[in-house]
């Protein structure tokens, strides 16, 4: 492969290690490093979620962040800790002010709350190579907060995400360019590539493909004709090539495709229950439409029964845009109640919105009076707006069954 008519950049990839556990270690004056500490989602349910796990914890007991607060071993020296994400957001927007100190915003580009892209381009007459940038930004992110990161450093954002994710995270920093991805990358099993999941390295394994230098030697043909774009993405990735932007343009405002609001529940919901919580999300979805001034006319529903027993996703098209709470709520009745399977129980419910129009006019109905309903949706963000997002509801907001309420103190879906 000729590398030379690619760009070659200075781009890192930080990942702060055990982001929560690790805020809720320094908050308590603990060393995030050697104690023992989970982060999980309701400390009132055993079947909670383990959102973090600090690596001394990972290391003594093997706990991972997809277990189960039941699961946690039963000793004295575990801190359990319910989630703040209003904490960790806070520090995440500290850790990118920091940042800011060195380069521009557009050369910052975050991919999660605990962790981002920064392309250092230029830096190397002020602060020296690459390398020294990151041993700089890791020293002081642990000096001004206590807080340990992994850095990869690459040519472009695939190949710091990558080797971050495979050798810095044991490293603390580790570097691929172009020349070291047959070296570092070819070896790797696929499924450990960042973008490959369970599925695709199901398909890629039946194809004899089991480690990313096959990847990259299979003929891009066969692989364009198997998986299309996703097909030739993989092909250059294999080989370390990523045109993606590592600069974002923040005065180009992208155009919004659709609203769309989901809830995993906490309990089974029963079909009486699924309605109010339905009508719940399309108040949420038909508010956000209503801030961008806009209204769809194709409505999506979709249902996950309990138990992963299956569900169903339909979508059904009006003849013209809406963004009414009513209007969609209808359209979502009618799809329930055509492909609900009625001895199951419910445990997913997401609502959307899609195909988009401007909402500058309103059409005239002889039968409705459609300007009113779309004034009172206005009426109702405003006071939201000024008030809270809890200021003013529908009366089966305050049911057993209703969602609002209880979403309104999260953040991420855990408390604030």
């Amino acid at each position: 492969m000729d590398y030379s008519s690619f760009p070659k950049h200075n781009v890192l990839c930080i990942d702060m290690r055990s982001f929560y556990a690790s805020i809720e270690c320094v908050k308590r004056g603990l060393d995030p490093m050697t104690t023992m500490l989970a982060v999980v989602g309701d400390k009132n349910r055993s079947g909670s979620i383990i959102l973090a796990a600090s690596p001394a914890l990972k290391q003594r007991h093997g706990v991972k962040n997809v277990s189960r607060y039941f699961e946690l071993p039963k000793d004295p020296a575990i801190y359990v800790v319910e989630a703040k994400m209003g904490d960790y957001v806070n520090m995440s927007m500290q850790i990118t002010k920091l940042l800011h100190h060195y380069v521009p915003k557009e050369a910052i580009h975050p991919y999660s709350v605990d962790e981002m892209w920064i392309t250092v381009d230029g830096l190397e007459d002020l602060y020296g190579d690459a390398h020294h940038v990151a041993q700089m930004l890791k020293d002081e992110i642990y000096d001004t907060m206590g807080l340990t990161c992994a850095i990869g450093i690459g040519d472009n954002k695939f190949l710091a995400k990558v080797v971050m994710d495979l050798y810095a995270k044991k490293t603390g920093i580790a570097t691929c360019r172009y020349q070291d991805v047959e070296r570092l990358l070819w070896p790797v099993p696929i499924e450990k590539i960042w973008g490959i999941g369970k599925q695709l390295t199901t398909h890629l394994n039946r194809m004899g493909i089991v480690y990313l230098g096959q990847l990259a030697n299979y003929p891009l043909d066969r692989l364009q004709k198997r998986f299309g774009v996703i097909g030739e993405q993989l092909y250059w990735h294999a080989w370390g090539v990523d045109l993606s932007p590592v600069y974002d343009s923040f005065g180009k405002k992208e155009e919004q495709k659709g609203f769309g609001h989901g809830i995993t529940l906490l309990r089974d919901y029963t079909a009486e229950e699924t309605l109010i919580c339905m009508l719940d999300l399309c108040e949420e979805v038909c508010r956000r439409a209503r801030t961008h001034r806009r209204a769809g006319r194709t409505i999506h529903l979709g249902i996950g029964y309990a138990d992963n027993s299956g569900g169903f996703h339909r979508s059904r098209s009006l003849h013209l845009p809406t963004n009414v709470t009513m209007d969609i709520y209808h359209v979502c009745l009618q799809l329930f109640h055509e492909f609900y399977n009625q001895h199951s129980k419910i445990r997913r419910v997401t609502v959307s919105l899609n195909n988009l129009y401007d909402d500058i006019e309103t059409q005239l109905n002889l039968f409705e009076d459609q300007p009113k309903k779309k004034d009172v949706g206005y009426v109702m963000d405003a006071i939201r707006a000024k008030y809270g997002s809890t200021a003013i509801l529908r009366a089966t907001s305050y049911t057993e069954a209703g969602i609002t309420r209880e979403r309104s103190k999260k953040i991420g879906g855990h408390y604030a």
